[in-house]
């Protein structure tokens, strides 16, 4: 898997300029580069064809669980609630790690764009009261969004929001988004299955 763009929203106070961020932001962007598929391929390659019909394309949840588990090994817990220094209740999210100025989270888009919203908005929300450090949400670019699940989160439809979350206020932290592409496209690969999760397909 590969990064395309990196976006950075907010980023403020010392802690942004500092060595322990550098070094988390270096090993979340590898625990992404490390994702590949089919498994114990070297590359991230997609299967080509458009996600819009529901036995069609491919899914995003698989996708995600060896992101997840990449970060779990790095010390990261998964998918559970963590408190700040005040005990205050963060709430869910897929990634979170202890840091000299608080929580730092991670959160890796598998539903639709109304979810990546709601991401933003409480990592942005979270940022600007300090309770976490650094928040980030990953994202498919509009070239492998063409080939997931219809209507999954993506970087060509919250990119027209992203003065929104900008103009926050905030004093110390970090909040940006990552773009990420596969790196090659053949039908010789199979689709990545798609898991139905409620309603919803990923």
């Amino acid at each position: 898997m590969k990064i395309v763009h990196v976006e950075t929203l907010l980023s403020c106070g010392p802690y942004s300029r500092s060595r322990h961020w550098r070094q988390t932001r270096a090993s979340l962007h590898d625990a992404i580069k490390k994702c590949v598929w089919p498994p114990g391929s070297r590359l991230f390659t997609i299967y080509p064809e458009s996600g819009k019909r529901r036995e069609e394309g491919n899914g995003v949840v698989p996708i995600k669980a060896e992101f997840i588990s990449e970060l779990q090994k790095r010390g990261w817990a998964i998918e559970g609630t963590a408190k700040n220094y005040l005990g205050a209740v963060l709430g869910d999210f897929d990634a979170v790690v202890s840091g000299p100025k608080g929580p730092i989270v991670a959160e890796w888009e598998t539903g639709n764009i109304s979810s990546s919203h709601r991401s933003m908005n409480k990592m942005t929300m979270l940022i600007a009261d300090a309770i976490i450090a650094a928040g980030t949400l990953v994202i498919p670019s509009r070239k492998l969004y063409a080939y997931l699940t219809d209507r999954v989160g993506n970087w060509q439809e919250i990119e027209p929001y992203l003065k929104l979350w900008k103009s926050v206020p905030c004093k110390e932290g970090i909040l940006e988004i990552v773009v990420i592409e596969h790196d090659a496209e053949s039908k010789k690969v199979p689709r990545i299955p798609k898991v139905t999760a409620g309603r919803a397909l990923g």
